[in-house]
Parts: C-alpha cells; structure tokens; sequence
C-alpha cells in the first residue's frame, strides 16, 4: 500500500516540476463553486469545493468528506452542508465517491470487516486508502492544500472509513471526525465487544472528536447492530484515548440541553479524544460543522 502511495507521490510531483502553471498556485476548479473532477491518472474522480474568497497562490487545509455506504460524494456534500462551513473558514472539501459499486451508489473498502451488503472486501476490490492517499499527493502537487493541515469526515459507512483511516494512515491526516461510525479497529474475533488491537495501530497520536445520536437504531452507541459494528461507542473512545496516551478523562459535560460531551485530554503530542451525542437522534449527520472546523484548527501533523 505505502509503495502505491509512494508512486503517486513521484508521479503528483513529476507533474508539478513539469507543468508551469501549476508552479503559480492551485489551477483547479472554481472558486466558491463545487465542480467534479479527476483525481490525477487515477481514472476516479470527485467533488471539489474550493471556498470563497479561496487565494490561489496559498495552499488551504483540506477535509475529505466521506459518504455513507450507498451514497455518493455529491449527495453527502449536499446534505452535510460542509460547503457553506468551508466557504465560512477557508478550507477545501475534497468529497469522493467510494471504490465498491453498489446500486446506485459505492461502499468503502475496510478490509476485514463485511460491507453493508454482508461481502467482505477482496483483492480485487479498489484499494481506498492508497486512492485518498493519492489525492492528497496529486492536491498538494498541484499547490492547493497544505499536506500538514489535512482531516477527514464522514457519515456512518464513511465515518467507519475514517476511523479506518485514522487507523492506517495516521501520517497523512492531522485529524479526524466520524459521524455515526466511530471505530477503534475490527471487532475482536474472539469477543466482538471489544476492538481488535492488531487492527488498529496508528503510527503517531490522532486527534479524534466523533459525533452520534443515542437514538441511533443502524450504529448504536450502544454496541450491538451489523457485524461490521458489534462494540459500544465508549469503548472505541477509550481505546482511542489509550493509543493517544491520554491522562485525564473521561469527563462528561452537557454542552447544552441536546447535546453532551465526554471528553479525553492530557493525551500525547497536543491530540484530544472527544465524543459529542446528541440526545434523541438517529443515523443522521450529527455533526455541528462550525464544532468541527473549530477542533480540526487546532491540530496540525507534525
């Protein structure tokens, strides 16, 4: 997987040396505006929104928005919103659709664990890791994002992809933000309640604020539901905060009448665990996107 990366990395590069107006700033889309396009020589491609006000001569953080299993990019950058979030504090949604075909939409490929469809991903399914890998390569080839200001998001199957990548690829992403699917690693063969800790090991600490609905019936906070899901959103976030090393928490607060927060600081290298559940909601995005943004300014990949 990281040789793949690597290959886009000199290929993203190879054309950046290669293409003049590249050397002036980011020459893709439009600004203000959301337009799909390619993803270099990937054959894929997805939405790209480039905020308001968006200089092309200054690289801008990057959020990958990720969809929830069956959905596209499109639909998921219409109904989260984070458009308007993006154009309010100048970062770039980069929002792509996932590598498996199902109906009229795509899933993501985690391995090990079964899709909504009850298949478990193979060979011959799309690497995703290395294809969002290679996105951040050829964005920051093309001089549009800072490659050290780079988070991802994403909805119930695409939230799951992000802790996934939180997981796997801790040294592309400066912070993460699941909706309705926090995970901390594959259920535990052997005891599905818990996390399986060869499946996640992250190789430096991640920021982590997830978002949920303790009304949730298709991820439950609870534990339980599909075999991809199985152990409660407690323990994924203290699984998180002991791969961070944090000292302090949890500790719960009412951030207002619908919503509480429990929360993990004190953690290695500045990074915070925090999961924020709103009282009464189900499977839907949960996430306050100015609380996103907020807590995804504060962290940078060193």
């Amino acid at each position: 997987m990281r040789r793949q990366s690597l290959g886009f990395a000199m290929a993203a590069l190879a054309a950046l040396w290669s293409a003049p107006a590249a050397a002036k700033g980011c020459s893709l889309g439009a600004v203000g505006q959301t337009v799909r396009i390619s993803i270099g020589d990937t054959g894929r491609s997805a939405m790209l929104h480039l905020p308001t006000g968006f200089s092309r001569g200054r690289a801008a953080p990057l959020v990958m928005l990720l969809h929830g299993s069956g959905g596209t990019g499109a639909g998921m950058l219409e109904s989260s919103k984070l458009a308007s979030a993006a154009d309010g504090h100048g970062f770039i949604v980069l929002a792509p659709d996932a590598g498996i075909p199902v109906q009229k939409g795509f899933v993501w490929n985690i391995p090990g664990v079964p899709s909504v469809t009850g298949k478990m991903p193979g060979a011959e399914d799309a690497d995703d890791v290395t294809f969002l890998e290679g996105a951040i390569d050829w964005l920051a080839a093309n001089r549009c994002i800072d490659p050290s200001r780079v988070y991802a998001t994403g909805l119930s199957g695409g939230g799951r992809m992000t802790s996934w990548l939180g997981c796997v690829a801790a040294d592309r992403f400066a912070a993460i933000a699941p909706v309705v699917g926090l995970r901390a690693g594959n259920p535990l063969a052997g005891d599905k309640r818990v996390p399986d800790p060869a499946t996640c090991q992250p190789s430096r600490p991640m920021p982590v604020i997830a978002f949920a609905g303790d009304a949730d019936r298709t991820n439950p906070i609870q534990g339980g539901g599909a075999g991809y899901w199985q152990y409660t959103m407690a323990t994924a976030l203290t699984r998180w905060s002991d791969l961070d090393a944090c000292r302090v928490g949890p500790v719960q607060r009412d951030l207002d009448p619908k919503t509480y927060e429990v929360r993990y600081s004190g953690c290695r290298a500045g990074a915070e665990v925090i999961g924020r559940i709103t009282r009464g909601a189900g499977h839907v995005w949960t996430a306050d996107n100015d609380a996103m943004w907020a807590f995804f300014a504060k962290h940078r990949r060193r």
